[in-house]
């Protein structure tokens, strides 16, 4: 398969996916023009860079993340009252994330309104393709992250998280660079934040049409709550596509492919193949678990997972142990491609009992 406007080969079959993901010698992850730490590293210099990083996705910091989460979920439900109509990605999933991801990283609330606006025109500059405006979107949060950094190494900052980062010393003993900073907390949170609201558009959406599933998922342990909301988000990948960069010639996705072809995994469409899901609408958390590929595969899979999956539990809980989710008065509207999910999902809350 290929992409009629680039030509990219396109693979779209799980079995392929895995392969590929899994061989970062033959494709490599170097594709963007832009610094990507870690994800556009390869080899030594990605492991290197995994390592430094894996320490702040730790099970020990999401243990102590939980209860901060647990607030940011409670400050945020708190207000709303029976029968109030939001949008289940903007109102809810984005403001949730910003706030997640500042509780994690000891940033300031006075951002969160910036965040937001920044999330919206990023999406927009998304969807348009223009180089121009997503290399402007790109700069602007650049400016947000640079003056992050800055003041973290005043004397009197605060020790939190992102503290941590600037003054942590790679293999080599040295501070890592700014470019490698801001690089650093632009793919955990620029990404992210967008890409975690896109989820809780698709859980709201999966609850609302599915009503008996609320009672159901309410009585879930973590374990099992955390394998529901995978399921879901492969059965509706928010998650669409990555690139590698072929480093040799190649046969892949049906076509010849010489070295420096860009190729794209498309997740979603491997998450739903039928030859190794059978229906790929089933729903299976438990058998699909080990095959499920909505956080890539091989050693570039996301490093960010443990959070995420760590923030979608606790609003999940947060909301179902208030409310029960119900349709809004409008239907919503789909994420436009390269995006995936809902773009808006308005939804309504009652409250339970």
């Amino acid at each position: 398969m290929a992409d009629q406007k680039t030509e990219r080969p396109v693979i779209s079959t799980h079995a392929e996916a895995v392969a590929v993901a899994r061989d970062p010698v033959t494709y490599s992850s170097r594709v963007s023009r832009f610094l990507q730490v870690p994800n556009g590293m390869d080899g030594a210099e990605h492991a290197a860079m995994r390592r430094l990083l894996a320490p702040f996705l730790s099970p020990e910091r999401m243990t102590r993340l939980q209860p901060l989460l647990e607030e940011v979920a409670a400050g945020l439900l708190g207000p709303i009252t029976d029968g109030t109509e939001l949008d289940a990605v903007d109102d809810l999933g984005s403001r949730y994330a910003v706030r997640g991801q500042s509780a994690w990283l000891g940033w300031s609330p006075d951002l969160e309104d910036e965040l937001i606006e920044w999330m919206a025109a990023n999406h927009e500059a998304t969807r348009s393709g223009e180089p121009a405006r997503t290399r402007e979107v790109a700069e602007w949060f650049d400016r947000i992250i640079v003056s992050i950094v800055e003041a973290r190494r005043e004397p009197d900052a605060v020790h939190d998280l992102t503290w941590e980062l600037v003054h942590i010393r790679g293999e080599d003993g040295q501070t890592l660079p700014d470019p490698v900073l801001v690089s650093i907390l632009r793919n955990w949170t620029g990404g992210d934040l967008g890409s975690l609201a896109l989820c809780v558009g698709v859980v709201a959406h999966w609850l609302v049409v599915r009503p008996a599933m609320q009672d159901e998922w309410d009585g879930l342990d973590d374990a099992q709550l955390d394998a529901a909301i995978d399921e879901v988000l492969r059965i509706d990948d928010p998650f669409t596509s990555n690139r590698r960069v072929t480093t040799k010639d190649v046969h892949v996705a049906g076509r010849d492919a010489p070295a420096g072809t860009q190729v794209v995994i498309n997740w979603a469409e491997a998450n739903r193949d039928p030859v190794v899901f059978g229906d790929p609408d089933r729903y299976d958390p438990a058998g699909n678990a080990g095959k499920n590929l909505v956080y890539g595969a091989g050693p570039h899979a996301c490093p960010g997972r443990p959070l995420a999956t760590l923030e979608l539990r606790v609003l999940a809980r947060a909301l179902l142990s208030r409310f029960r989710i119900g349709a809004g008065t409008d239907r919503g509207s789909r994420a436009k491609s390269p995006m995936g999910g809902w773009e808006s999902l308005p939804i309504v809350l009652h409250a339970r009992g």
